[in-house]
């Protein structure tokens, strides 16, 4: 925080936006524990929000609906995946009382909201979005992300480009900040490894209609398209290139493609593409399989890589939070930092201290068929790639 020393009257605004931002950081022990979770149930990523309350939910039921003691009160908003209604509504629920913030699940929205939160020093829990820069080295106090960034993401993306053997890449990728910086980095990657980008489309976030690029795409001699999209636009791309048998010769792969709900939405036209897996059920550890379990009995499905994530890193903050016996957020903020979790869905998890990020595996996949009682569509789990080969070192 900048210490403003010039004139009394700046010193006493700075007293002022202290009370109004963080009068309740050590507020007296209140009669319920409120999150704030502001979600995408609809827009480009609407399909992701589901998945991401089920798992937080069932976290929460797992303790007993407690943490220090006393009971845990969630409301639900719904993002839109825009930035503005996400500020709006998470603006809204701290002034309500939320004591942390749980979303969003696109980038653009997350950063909007490591503003606010900030600002009244609030703690963010960040379980989905993935630019790098949500976490980084001396940046925001109050942001935790449990999940991948997607810089670990490229650099999966590019070992499976160079392991099948693919030297023609035709990239696409959503017009959006964060798949822009992303497709830079996995070109960058590619001309290190002698690998020819042939040409990039960045069609509009939420687009409907591939099948000019799709067209362009089938008159190259690309060996592999690289996709960096999700949600509805990765549905909506695989559904209209399977149409057009543009995997039949051309590998279809991206960073965060698919998983199984993603998969079921395309159809059978999926089977076949590849992508990174933010979380898997087949992830063999105790933790998991009681959290596979559970999930199963509650919601009759299997949980999507969303809702791994959802769970894994709300349980993770809420025992940190129990563990520090207190209702002052800055000791919350302190413990979590540097924090381990030896029990996560997805194996050892490490808090780096220095950027809020955690060190986690990578897991990589393909799509295909599968019998019952798994869905009809699944990822195989190709490769899990350890942290070291995919975190750099915190910049100073």
């Amino acid at each position: 925080m900048n210490i403003i020393k010039s004139t009394i009257l700046s010193a006493a605004c700075v007293v002022a936006l202290s009370v109004a931002g963080g009068a309740s950081v050590r507020a007296d022990e209140p009669d319920a524990f409120k999150i704030g979770a502001v979600l995408p149930f609809s827009g480009p990523y609407g399909i992701i929000g589901k998945g991401m309350r089920q798992g937080a939910e069932l976290a929460i039921e797992l303790r007993g609906g407690q943490v220090l003691g006393k009971p845990i009160e969630v409301t639900w908003e719904d993002s839109e995946t825009k930035p503005q209604p996400t500020v709006q509504k998470a603006t809204r629920l701290i002034s309500s009382g939320a004591q942390m913030i749980f979303g969003a699940a696109s980038s653009a929205s997350t950063a909007a909201l490591q503003g606010i939160t900030e600002q009244r020093k609030i703690p963010l829990l960040v379980t989905i979005s993935a630019d790098d820069k949500i976490t980084r080295a001396n940046g925001y106090r109050y942001t935790f992300r449990t999940s991948n960034t997607l810089g670990m993401e490229i650099r999966m993306a590019m070992e499976f480009t160079k392991a099948a053997g693919l030297k023609k890449i035709y990239g696409v990728g959503a017009d959006y900040a964060v798949t822009r910086d992303g497709m830079d980095a996995y070109m960058a990657a590619a001309k290190e490894a002698g690998i020819e980008i042939v040409d990039v489309d960045y069609p509009p976030l939420g687009n409907r209609d591939y099948s000019v690029i799709i067209d362009k795409i089938a008159k190259t001699d690309a060996d592999g398209v690289v996709l960096i999209v999700t949600g509805s636009d990765g549905v909506t791309f695989l559904k209209q290139a399977g149409q057009a048998g543009l995997g039949k010769n051309k590998t279809l792969f991206g960073p965060v493609l698919q998983d199984e709900v993603l998969a079921a939405a395309v159809g059978p036209d999926a089977v076949g593409a590849a992508s990174g897996v933010r979380y898997h059920y087949s992830v063999d550890n105790p933790a998991n399989k009681a959290f596979v379990e559970a999930y199963r009995a509650k919601f009759n499905e299997w949980p999507d890589s969303f809702a791994g994530e959802a769970f894994d890193g709300m349980s993770w903050f809420l025992d940190v939070i129990d563990d520090t016996g207190s209702w002052d957020r800055e000791k919350w903020v302190d413990a979590f930092a540097g924090s381990v979790r030896e029990n996560s869905v997805e194996g050892r998890k490490e808090m780096r201290a220095c950027d809020h990020q955690a060190l986690q595996v990578g897991l990589w996949g393909v799509v295909e068929k599968g019998e019952a009682p798994y869905p009809a569509l699944k990822m195989k789990i190709t490769n899990v790639f350890e942290p070291e080969a995919l975190f750099p070192a915190c910049a100073e």
